[in-house]
């Protein structure tokens, strides 16, 4: 059985682990096949109920320059890896999303966004190619160049276009392993709104956590975290000795799911509480660990949600209506009387693709627990909504979405779908996403 970050849902497939590149090309005589990393899409983009081929064993580094930072690595090396070995050397990953336990070939597939979106882009802005075996059998160099066509439908086409095998990418450079944070209080949207936008002018990465709870005037409340990667210079002296330490792979967690969800507007009520005591307005130096993954270090922080699992609903609006469709977001969610856990707002600068999600303007990010066929309905009625407001949902975290909802957030999915049909014209490549929105048969 396997499913998604989400444990929703949960499907039966059969399983290949290749050890070696050489390895993966007589997979294509089964049929169909769907690409798998380390699962922490959040719904059923890495799920079939045929066969499902996980390339977590491709995980050797084959090239790095030094001077540059160009990386060749296989398709399977997660970023956890790349920080390992990596960040003591002086060099970071140039966009990394919530959780460290991504693969560099899931990274391409989903076209990943981090807080520094407003200055740097997705992750496929800083890949210079990738090896791609597409159904025809033969290994493909994608790249800016070098069939551009396949290499824009891969950045964020979920894995429908073939299998990722290796990958260069641009890392950068910092002097150590810590950010100097800027924490700010924020007592609405409108105050959270423009906090973002002042500090996305003077720090690289920004990101704001709202209070699920908090309504009418203080709808939008919460906190807002500007971070830049600090200097040699700008830390304290205990650690000018070792300033590139403290990169591991994390570790405890739950076992077993709890039978029932945990969380609820109690629990909800204490996270808050915790939140804003451990985020005190004012200026701070955070090793980039904590900064980046705070929850990796509960690896299997998904349990609390319950048996049922959880979704989350992360959509992006375009600046000219997002500010009115997050009000609108904020005030549905109060009214179903499905509460969100954990609500995360950022902002989005320029974005190359197809099917990235990326566009410039407000993205957020709703945690809720799988609660009943009619929460299910529920979010029906925010993509209608997202809809409205020229928004999309991000196929990463998506289980649900209808395909005609689909085509109306991605209007582009129709060029896509002409380089699917060029390279796969029998549908080799699947899932039970892209069967879902009509990516593939």
């Amino acid at each position: 059985m396997l499913a998604g970050w989400g444990r929703f849902p949960v499907q039966e497939a059969r399983t290949y682990r290749p050890e070696k590149v050489q390895d993966v090309a007589p997979l294509l005589s089964l049929g169909t096949l769907t690409p798998r990393g380390l699962g922490r899409s959040y719904g059923d983009a890495a799920l079939d109920r045929g066969n499902v081929v996980d390339l977590t064993r491709l995980d050797r580094f084959l090239a790095f320059d030094d001077e540059t930072g160009v990386l060749t690595c296989e398709a399977g090396v997660s970023l956890a890896e790349v920080l390992r070995v990596m960040a003591p050397r002086g060099w970071f990953p140039p966009v990394t999303p919530g959780t460290k336990f991504v693969t560099v070939g899931g990274a391409i597939a989903c076209d990943v966004h981090g807080k520094n979106h407003h200055a740097v882009s997705s992750f496929c802005r800083h890949v210079e190619s990738f090896d791609l075996l597409p159904a025809g059998g033969s290994v493909v160099r994608c790249s800016r160049a070098d069939s551009p066509d396949l290499f824009w439908a891969t950045a964020g086409g979920m894995g429908l276009t073939g299998l990722i095998l290796r990958a260069t990418l641009r890392l950068r450079r910092v002097q150590s392993s810590y950010i100097r944070a800027k924490t700010v209080g924020v007592r609405d949207l409108d105050a959270a709104v423009e906090a973002l936008e002042r500090l996305d002018s003077t720090h690289e990465y920004s990101v704001a956590w709202v209070d699920g709870l908090a309504r009418g005037k203080r709808l939008g409340s919460g906190i807002v975290i500007g971070g830049n990667h600090a200097s040699v210079e700008g830390l304290p002296p205990r650690f000018r000795a070792a300033p590139l330490a403290g990169h591991g792979e994390g570790g405890g967690g739950i076992g077993l799911a709890p039978p029932v969800n945990v969380v609820n507007r109690v629990t909800m009520r204490l996270l808050n509480s915790f939140y804003r005591i451990s985020n005190r307005p004012g200026d701070g130096l955070v090793h980039n660990e904590r900064y980046f993954y705070p929850l990796d270090g509960l690896p299997r922080w998904n349990r609390f949600y319950g048996r049922r699992g959880f979704l989350q609903y992360q959509c992006v609006l375009p600046f000219h209506t997002g500010r009115r469709a997050l009000v609108e977001i904020l005030e549905a969610v109060h009214a179903s009387g499905y509460p969100s856990p954990l609500i995360v707002l950022k902002r989005f600068g320029p974005q190359e693709g197809i099917l990235s999600f990326p566009m410039p303007g407000y993205t957020i990010a709703l945690d809720f627990p799988v609660y009943s066929a009619a929460f299910l309905e529920f979010l029906g009625e925010l993509d209608d909504l997202v809809v409205r407001h020229e928004g999309r949902v991000y196929l990463a975290k998506d289980a649900r979405l209808p395909a005609h909802t689909f085509r109306a957030m991605y209007p582009q999915w129709k060029e896509w779908r002409e380089v699917k049909l060029k390279y796969d014209p029998e549908g080799v490549f699947t899932s039970s996403q892209g069967r879902r929105l009509g990516l593939s048969a």
